[in-house]
């Protein structure tokens, strides 16, 4: 098949490198810089020569704040029964997009991202499908990501929205608390050190994909449910009620337990 991955950053780098061994790659990327980093595939800069490439589907791999820009602008330099795809963290828009674009399309979200994950190692990853799309394209992403070993579900774009405010919000929102608060350890414990860790891995990605996923409009739920739980366990801290800390401890040692 003969693909088109747009940007060259770590998940189009990631995406050109897996596939161009079994099938015919070309990037689009603007930046010539990352180009450099980029192996056996065509390498353009020019929206003519992606209109002589002629792709049967398009990977959008551009930084979530420009998923749509892009396909924009590269739309007319496309094939008709070009199949367009994304792999964004956040669908904000997506639907809507894909609807009025009248074009094949397939909505999928690799939960791995390249920053914690180890990307030689997948089994323990998991990977969204989007069900609404084109089936060709969705048996194409299952495909691919069951030879990575993924843990593939199929949400609507809903359900997905959903998910996301759950999986990222909660984790990100705890991170921040976790940086705002912080300060300078002389003598750091290891868990402040592998929270430290985590929070300069949350803090490295996009300011933009951040605040989409927290203005995801499930997040704010559950924000609040955050909120509730600090109230609960400060009222416990405060009044040094032993019991009732042995009970939130069992509470959520269960809980952790459930998602293992």
């Amino acid at each position: 098949m003969k693909i088109l991955v747009m940007g060259a950053g770590k998940m189009g780098s990631f995406f050109i490198d897996l596939l161009s061994f079994d099938h015919e790659i070309a990037v689009f990327e603007k930046d010539a810089k990352r180009l450099r980093f980029t192996y056996n595939c065509y390498r353009f800069q020019n929206l003519e020569e992606v209109k002589t490439f002629l792709p049967e589907l398009v990977i959008n791999a551009v930084t979530v704040k420009y998923t749509i820009p892009a396909f924009e602008e590269i739309m007319p330099y496309l094939p008709e029964n070009c199949i367009i795809s994304d792999i964004s963290s956040v669908k904000t828009g997506l639907k809507d997009y894909y609807l009025s674009a009248g074009r094949p399309f397939v909505s999928t979200h690799p939960m791995f991202g390249p920053t914690f994950a180890n990307l030689n190692q997948l089994s323990e990853e998991n990977a969204i499908i989007i069900n609404e799309g084109d089936y060709m394209g969705r048996i194409f992403f299952k495909d691919l990501y069951q030879k990575l070993g993924l843990n593939i579900y199929e949400y609507s774009f809903t359900e997905h929205d959903k998910t996301v405010a759950y999986s990222l919000s909660i984790p990100f929102v705890s991170t921040f608390v976790f940086a705002a608060v912080m300060k300078h350890q002389d003598a750091p414990g290891t868990t402040f050190k592998r929270h430290m860790k985590i929070a300069k891995g949350v803090l490295s990605e996009d300011d933009y994909l951040l605040q989409e996923i927290l203005f995801n409009p499930y997040t704010s739920d559950q924000v609040s449910q955050i909120r509730e739980e600090l109230k609960e366990l400060l009222h416990i801290i405060e009044t040094k009620d032993a019991n009732g800390m042995k009970k939130y401890l069992t509470q959520i040692r269960t809980n952790v337990a459930k998602n293992s």
